[in-house]
């Protein structure tokens, strides 16, 4: 396993897509002929369905998938932290970026969590799954859309999900940077995969033409000043490296 430390943010993957080009690259960052997968659907409550759609996804794939329910937890302290230090791979879902942290918190896996990052676990995920990782986030936990001053802190500054398909997210974290209630950071178009190691951007990749991750900051004058950054088309067989 790599002693760098590594995240991807998602803008798809098997929750979204039926191709699975974002999946497979997210496996093939591992290097490994047959990487552990761990599924964390905790920001959907653990929802069944999400479950199963991962399972569907990564079974038939050359990897060792499991999941983490916390809401029906079977594992003490010890054999969570040997569990999820065992993993290649940390896949968070979507759902509601609050209830994630809070629930990870109460059971210590956001300490848990950085230990494996610290030891070259690569993580990642979609949405609130994206989010987490930040030192913030823009969020619909709490209804409209908005700024989110909590999360993990593994990546420093802000993400943004859904960038190009949710009405209102490009203007609202856009405003929410301008006026200082969210930090600068990273917007994620739908289609896009972004590693980053040691907490800078080392790949983009994108399932479609048009999508792309962006650097949104303050521009010194009271605007903003967006930046994307090129991506790579993303193909069958195309797997990112270790």
């Amino acid at each position: 396993m790599s002693s760098r430390r590594r995240m991807a943010l998602l803008g798809g993957g098997f929750s979204t897509d039926e191709d699975g080009l974002l999946d497979d690259w997210v496996l093939g960052l591992t290097g490994r002929s047959r990487p552990r997968v761990c599924f964390v659907p905790t920001a959907s409550g653990d929802a069944e369905g999400y479950v199963e759609r991962f399972h569907a996804a990564f079974e038939g794939r050359e990897c060792e998938a499991s999941v983490l329910r916390l809401s029906r937890r079977t594992l003490d302290d010890a054999a969570l932290r040997s569990f999820l230090l065992s993993q290649d791979v940390v896949y968070v879902g979507g759902g509601s970026t609050a209830n994630l942290l809070a629930v990870w918190r109460a059971h210590g896996v956001d300490r848990l969590l950085r230990e494996a990052y610290e030891r070259g676990t690569l993580l990642c995920g979609i949405s609130a799954g994206a989010n987490c990782w930040a030192e913030a986030s823009h969020t619909d936990s709490f209804g409209p859309l908005g700024p989110l001053r909590d999360g993990l802190g593994l990546l420093p500054g802000s993400v943004c999900p859904h960038y190009d398909s949710e009405p209102g997210r490009r203007p609202s974290y856009r405003a929410a940077v301008a006026d200082g209630s969210l930090p600068p950071g990273w917007a994620v178009d739908d289609g896009v995969g972004a590693l980053f190691v040691d907490e800078a951007v080392d790949q983009v990749v994108g399932r479609t033409p048009a999508a792309q991750l962006y650097r949104v900051e303050r521009d010194g004058t009271g605007g903003i000043r967006e930046r994307a950054l090129p991506a790579v088309p993303l193909t069958a067989g195309l797997l990112g490296g270790p």
